[in-house]
């Protein structure tokens, strides 16, 4: 009898569901929701499916230790009953609070599945996505003293010039916190629409060359640069 898989392969009944609404599975649900991608609705999904997977790990664990008490050599005696009506109770348990959880990811799944897009968004280049990513994990708007040129600041190093910075603002995909003086550091961060463009589903192609899809609420975008 094998062991139960690991918290990130347990199946669950929503799994399906969940991957028709965000366009991809939940493996990739729970790398965004690490990354701190996602809005507040899919994180709340992310969390609710990350609890109902450990609620199914329950079930199974409990079940299998029912198959292995049964297929055991023991003595059919009263304290073998007595360990199986015991797991019983446990994996009734466990099933009812998996239960429970599984109607707690469904409500936070159903508003979701309710604005899904329904067709296939336009794409960006891979290097707004690059930009993207980088401002996702810290960036800042500076100024220089001396020479007054703007630049983007990244953890990553990812080169972004200012008129990068102006057409991802153009789109809607960042914001700047004007309220910080820019010599000193104007805090950049990603909008509900660009963490919505980081977790779309991509089409498949080699690495830096994927577009990836744009919101299909937002408008659209003229080419000419400035």
């Amino acid at each position: 009898m094998t062991s139960p898989p690991p918290d990130g392969l347990m199946p669950t009944a929503l799994d399906q569901r969940i991957e028709a609404a965000v366009g991809y599975g939940v493996e990739v649900l729970r790398q965004h929701r690490d990354g701190g991608f996602l809005d507040a609705p899919h994180t709340a999904l992310a969390d609710a499916h990350r609890e109902l997977v450990t609620a199914e790990r329950d079930v199974t664990f409990h079940r299998v230790r029912l198959a292995r008490l049964a297929a055991s050599e023991l003595p059919v005696n009263k304290a073998l009953f007595a360990r199986i009506e015991r797991i019983l109770d446990q994996l009734a348990t466990a099933a009812d609070v998996r239960d429970a959880k599984q109607t707690a990811a469904a409500a936070v799944l159903e508003p979701i599945e309710a604005t899904a897009p329904r067709q296939t968004p336009p794409q960006i280049p891979a290097k707004d996505v690059a930009a993207l990513l980088a401002i996702a994990q810290g960036a800042k708007l500076h100024e220089h003293l001396v020479t007054h040129r703007l630049a983007v600041a990244t953890p990553t190093r990812t080169r972004i010039s200012y008129a990068q910075l102006q057409h991802l603002e153009e789109m809607g995909l960042v914001q700047r916190d004007t309220a910080h003086p820019v010599h000193a550091g104007q805090p950049v961060t990603l909008t509900d629409a660009g963490r919505a463009l980081l977790t779309a589903p991509r089409r498949g192609g080699p690495p830096r060359t994927t577009p990836a899809p744009l919101p299909p609420t937002l408008p659209t975008v003229s080419r000419t640069r400035r």
